[in-house]
């Protein structure tokens, strides 16, 4: 009878595991970190005040972390970033000059 009982707790133990990994309560989460991605981008790096902004040819982004562009106010950058497109924001992970092949112009194709 113990065997019985406890095999039986078991296979609802397992069971519920199984039903909360695809559990909707769950799939937030997932989406949420896809949603974040790292990426390289390049545009200028505008301040306003004490706020700066990263500003590409599609959208001016929040930045999280703006000590990263101190000493880069007006300049035209490459930068590896964490994107977050649903706060407007990036949290920049590396900043770069761009190379001489890397323009403007080149930015835009």
């Amino acid at each position: 009878m113990k065997t019985f009982l406890l095999a039986l707790f078991l296979c609802f133990s397992v069971g519920i595991v199984a039903v909360a990994r695809d559990s909707p309560i769950l799939a937030p989460l997932k989406h949420q970190a896809a949603r974040i991605r790292s990426t390289s981008i390049m545009g200028t790096v505008s301040e306003h005040g004490e706020k700066f902004r990263f500003v590409t040819d599609q959208r001016a982004w929040k930045v999280d972390n703006p000590e990263t562009l101190k000493g880069h106010e007006g300049h035209y950058v490459r930068v590896n970033a964490h994107i977050y497109a649903d706060k407007d924001s990036i949290h920049i992970t590396e900043v770069k000059m761009p190379t001489a092949s890397e323009s403007r112009k080149n930015d835009a194709q």
